[in-house]
């Protein structure tokens, strides 16, 4: 798996190429956000095939934020932030503007590996429908096309809408906004939702779980789409609205 390091600390960054490397990676290091631009984007076309950005936010040259947007704008790639900056603000900042994930320093080794696996496994099998999306589909019109009031979700296009206006979405965000509409007022334990929409059972995704359940409610402009149930998980509620 080819990494893409966006970090200016060159202590920083040896020491966790070389930690990367043992486990298999094959790590390019740049030290600001025009070099990352420029590895990844050749004459207009998508760089070399890197698997995952891992992108500091305290660049020399601009902010890391405006990085992850224009790398967003031109390019596929996941991004995973890797930044000392923890408040849920700036993480939710981050996944609005497109990065798969949020790793805060400092961090454990483990947890920034499974992380990176856990995106590189998503983007992988990405074509194909998550169990979420397939759950989803027992509750579809014949378009593939979910209805909860005034939100709309399109599967085949991985769309949604709320009054007919388009609302972007992260990967992780609809695909855990599809796998709780598949069932309306059902609890999904967090364990679940985990598994299903990152793809592993490690515990610290748990936070990131409840910023994307935030985010989702942000964006959708309806906090009580999405309820919590204390001490369990979350469900859709019964009704859209």
């Amino acid at each position: 798996m080819r990494l893409l390091l966006v970090e200016d600390d060159d202590r920083v960054a040896a020491a966790l190429s070389a930690v990367l490397a043992r486990h298999g990676f094959e790590v390019t290091h740049v030290r600001s956000g025009a070099e990352a631009l420029d590895e990844l984007l050749v004459g207009g076309q998508e760089g070399p095939g890197f698997a995952v950005v891992l992108l500091d936010l305290g660049l020399p040259d601009q902010d890391g934020f405006e990085v992850c947007g224009r790398i967003r704008r031109t390019s596929s790639t996941p991004v995973i932030m890797v930044t000392a900056r923890a408040d849920v603000r700036s993480r939710i900042h981050g996944l609005n503007l497109g990065a798969d994930d949020y790793v805060v320093k400092p961090y454990d080794m483990g947890e920034l590996l499974a992380r990176i696996h856990a995106v590189g496994r998503r983007t992988v099998g990405e074509e194909a429908p998550s169990a979420g999306e397939r759950g989803a589909a027992q509750r579809t019109d014949g378009a593939g096309t979910l209805r909860l009031g005034a939100v709309t979700i399109e599967l085949p296009t991985r769309q949604v809408s709320v009054d007919g206006a388009v609302v972007p979405l992260t990967r992780k965000e609809f695909d855990l906004l599809a796998l709780l509409a598949q069932r309306p007022g059902v609890v999904f334990r967090r364990e679940q939702i985990i598994s299903e929409v990152w793809r592993t059972s490690w515990e610290g995704t748990g936070r990131t779980l409840e910023v994307h359940v935030a985010s989702l409610r942000s964006k959708l402009q309806r906090p009580a789409l999405i309820e919590t149930v204390r001490g369990v998980g979350y469900r859709m509620a019964a009704q859209g609205d």
